[in-house]
């Protein structure tokens, strides 16, 4: 039990790092514990949603843009 957990230690260790060296800025994925994709380097908390989810909004992704363009003077930029 103790070597299990030591091992589960190195990897969620060697996974921490592996995301920090993804650096600010770049995105990285991963599929979650229930399955679900997360990206991180959006915020300081991944985005996580069901792959019907994605697609969804993927499937938006011209209105989006547009919905951006059209609220530009009304919409802030994280800096």
């Amino acid at each position: 039990m103790t070597e299990d957990l030591q091992s589960e230690l190195e990897r969620l260790r060697a996974e921490n790092e592996r995301l920090k060296k993804a650096g600010r800025g770049k995105l990285a994925m991963k599929v979650s514990e229930k399955g679900a994709l997360s990206v991180y380097g959006m915020g300081r908390f991944p985005v996580t949603l069901y792959k019907e989810q994605w697609l969804r909004l993927l499937a938006m992704a011209e209105e989006i843009k547009a919905f951006i363009e059209a609220n530009e003077a009304s919409l802030k930029s994280k800096e």
